[in-house]
């Protein structure tokens, strides 16, 4: 995984299985069979979800089982291979997106039309994991009757079965006919084949079509929460070069300071001029330099050769970039490119930029589709839903849906910890209480239209 990918969403590793799984159970409130703000259609989707929660289990656990790392192009074709049916039961198209193009599995997409008018529903989910077949966290393991441990188990194949199941008791409920609903499900989020336009093309023609977006990763982990912003990631890599020299000379004008102190003068700079910058951060997460220095951006690694007593001529230093906005992203790089210009006497820089992931914006459209689920899940007798601080939210696929789709939000599919380490555990009891939670918004959706920002002031 390279290193701008590899760090995407903010993963800490979690303490001991039991101490986990306790504090799992005390967070995550019980999924109620129903709520006091529910009426018929809500029963009938309560219901349903209830009587689904078994077969999705299973489900969710012969997925699990399938490794599915993002360079495993069979195995991920597989777990595509085993949700197919599931929506081709509840009367979705679909079709496989070869990914050849991209040097990745593809895509499957389900397609299901409503009537004419009907609320435009773009659902999005992944079929890969981080978990490549070289690694021996491969099986899934109950955890008792509400949590359980295993590749994927939270990211999110059990997100995509939190999908099926709130569809699942739509259609149980003849709601489903009052949206027209696509799904995209991503064969590599998790290492996201290049470039964008091309591997992203389904999803992104979706996102133009949809009225609202629905992500089902699992956010924070915190049930309480959802998001609706996420920040982007950019790489970055500055090189500096400047006159060599004996040591002895080092500072005197006509020999200046070296790379490496140039190099720290302008990263210090860059710190000193965005540090205060809401929501953005900016990271140097690695340096080579000496007489002569080389960097391998495939590999994130490099090697120099210098000595003490010559004045350093190369230096190459990469690092990530992470805005809320593209505004802001681009911003931040005009700062840096503008600081890189005056590398000092005797010396030159550069600065090169790749975008990864785009940011996810906490718009309007974005805040009030968060409010209708937690009306939802209020209505429930679930409680509220806050949004997630963006600090806790790294790039995801639904961020694609920028500028594209009027509403978004993520972090609705299964809850859990340890994502990304081989402590990745589930707390089975958010896949029914986050499937009811989507199941009544997109039926409030689907009855009144898809709610509508206020302007911006």
């Amino acid at each position: 995984m390279n290193a701008l990918h590899a760090a995407r969403r903010p993963r800490a590793r979690p303490p001991g299985a039991a101490v986990l799984l306790a504090a799992l159970l005390l967070a995550a409130p019980a999924a109620p069979a129903s709520g006091a703000g529910l009426d018929a259609t809500g029963r009938r989707l309560v219901a349903s979800v209830d009587r689904g929660v078994p077969a999705a289990t299973g489900l969710l656990r012969r997925a699990v089982e399938i490794n599915s790392g993002t360079h495993n192009l069979e195995g991920v074709r597989e777990v595509g291979r085993l949700f197919e049916p599931e929506f081709a039961k509840l009367g979705f198209r679909t079709r496989w997106v070869d990914g050849a193009a991209w040097d990745r599995a593809g895509d499957l997409v389900c397609e299901r039309p409503g009537r004419k008018g009907t609320p435009r529903v773009l659902l999005i989910g992944h079929l890969d994991t981080v978990f490549e077949p070289s690694s021996p966290f491969r099986h899934w393991e109950a955890l008792g009757d509400t949590a359980a441990r295993g590749p994927g188990a939270s990211d999110m194949k059990g997100g995509d079965v939190v999908m099926l199941l709130a569809l699942g008791a739509l259609r149980d409920a003849g709601k489903l006919d009052g949206l027209s609903v696509t799904v995209v499900l991503t064969g590599d989020e998790e290492m996201g084949g290049r470039p964008f336009e091309v591997s992203r093309a389904e999803l992104l023609a979706a996102a133009r079509r949809a009225d609202v977006a629905i992500g089902f990763e699992d956010g924070d982990g915190d049930p309480r929460t959802a998001v609706i912003a996420r920040r982007g990631a950019s790489s970055w890599r500055l090189r500096v070069r400047a006159r060599p020299a004996h040591s002895s000379q080092v500072f005197q004008p006509e020999v200046g300071e070296g790379a490496i102190f140039t190099a720290a003068r302008l990263l210090r700079a860059f710190r000193d001029s965005l540090a205060g910058e809401p929501l953005l951060t900016i990271n140097p997460g690695a340096i080579v330099g000496g007489t002569t220095a080389e960097w391998d951006p495939a590999g994130s690694r490099g090697s120099a050769f210098g000595k003490s007593n010559i004045v350093a001529e190369t230096t190459f230093v990469t690092g990530d970039l992470r805005a809320i906005s593209v505004g802001q992203r681009d911003r931040a790089k005009a700062v840096m490119v503008r600081i890189a210009a005056d590398a000092g006497p005797h010396a030159a820089a550069t600065i090169e930029f790749e975008d990864g992931y785009p940011p996810l914006a906490p718009t309007a459209g974005n805040r009030a589709l968060l409010a209708w689920f937690d009306e939802a899940s209020r209505s429930l007798g679930a409680g509220p839903v806050a949004a997630v601080d963006p600090r806790n939210a790294g790039a995801a696929d639904v961020s694609f849906t920028q500028g594209l789709t009027p509403m978004a939000i993520d972090g609705v599919g299964m809850m859990g910890s340890g994502g990304h380490t081989t402590d990745e555990t589930a707390d089975l009891r958010t896949m029914p209480l986050n499937a009811k939670r989507v199941a009544l918004l997109l039926a409030r959706i689907a009855r009144r239209g898809p709610p509508r920002p206020a302007p911006a002031p």
